[in-house]
């Protein structure tokens, strides 16, 4: 049985077919890294409001002065009432400040929450810093048990330096608790929040 002659446009067709394939995988490849990259990229320029983290507060603060507005969202299908315990808060820019959000589990079996956040202006999320956050970790409750759950923060003193940023006087925390269809093994709602029992 002979073979057929390898022809300019077979070995041509071919190297396409191979370029095609490789363009494929690179564009499947990109599709998966895609996410955790923009989230990346949201948390080091503050883009959409992401917020910062830090390790801790810095040892000098500013004279500036703003309100931080506190809001609570919680998905429809997640039956939980979800509020903040202060509305609003007076701080300094630079100074850690404390404030705490209420969640209770409304229903007749335990449900595991996790919450996304952001802040407005959007560009406020460049400087404004969490050190600790319940968000960090997903949050169980059993049937009518209730948490207040910390977060601690601070502006961070660049912000004076941001003269776009010089009529803002008022930042919004806002936060959405979703349902978390397989939670992980070990709770840390424990370790993070103060609970009472409603029963």
């Amino acid at each position: 049985m002979q073979r057929r002659p390898v022809t300019p446009d077979s070995a041509k067709n071919r190297k396409v077919a191979i370029l095609s394939a490789l363009l494929v995988a690179s564009m499947v490849g990109l599709a998966y890294a895609s996410v955790p990259l923009y989230r990346i990229f949201c948390q080091v320029t503050g883009f959409g409001g992401t917020t910062q983290r830090a390790e801790a507060a810095p040892e000098k603060t500013a004279e500036r002065h703003m309100t931080i507005r506190f809001d609570a969202n919680t998905a429809p299908s997640l039956p939980w009432i979800f509020e903040p315990v202060q509305r609003s808060l007076d701080v300094k820019v630079g100074a850690e400040n404390f404030a705490y959000y209420r969640a209770t589990n409304t229903s007749d079996h335990t449900i595991t929450g996790s919450a996304v956040f952001n802040v407005a202006p959007d560009t406020a999320g460049a400087y404004f810093n969490k050190i600790e956050c319940f968000c960090f970790t997903e949050q169980t409750l059993k049937p009518g048990q209730s948490v207040e759950m910390p977060v601690s923060f601070f502006i961070d003193p660049a912000i004076m330096d941001d003269h776009g940023m010089d009529k803002v006087l008022t930042i919004t925390l806002s936060y959405t608790f979703y349902p978390v269809d397989k939670p992980d093994s070990v709770s840390s709602s424990g370790k993070t929040s103060t609970e009472t029992n409603l029963n």
